[in-house]
């Protein structure tokens, strides 16, 4: 399984990012897919997750600016980033698991990782 995350970048404080992750070795349609963020010295967090059917959920810190989405005949899942702020800055990770674990807790994890992507909001 690899998730290829990209998109990351420096951005000013109210700007946008939008970042991308292709799957391959899942079959996508599947799969839960979300977002995590890590910043330093703190625990990962889940920042959005999408079910099967495109369902959303997210962090109440991101809710109202950033957007996930999927594209399953591309087998990649998006997360358009609006509204930046400084607190965002963090190691984002693209993750995958089971579609049928939308319903349970993801804060602890997902089966599958990629590598981060790294998003600076600059003040």
């Amino acid at each position: 399984v690899q998730l290829q995350a990209s998109g990351g970048g420096l951005v000013q404080a109210g700007g946008s990012l939008r970042l991308s992750c292709a799957a391959s070795g899942i079959i996508f349609s599947m799969y839960v897919m979300g977002w995590y963020r890590q910043a330093p010295g703190k625990q990962r967090e889940l920042v959005a997750a999408i079910s099967t059917i495109g369902s959303p959920k997210y962090a109440d810190s991101v809710k109202g600016r950033f957007t996930i989405s999927r594209d399953n005949g591309e087998k990649t899942v998006y997360l358009q980033m609006n509204s930046l702020k400084p607190e965002d800055t963090a190691v984002y990770y693209c993750a995958a698991d089971p579609g049928y674990k939308f319903y349970s807790d993801l804060t602890g994890g997902m089966d599958y990782w990629g590598k981060g992507t790294q998003v600076t909001v600059s003040s």
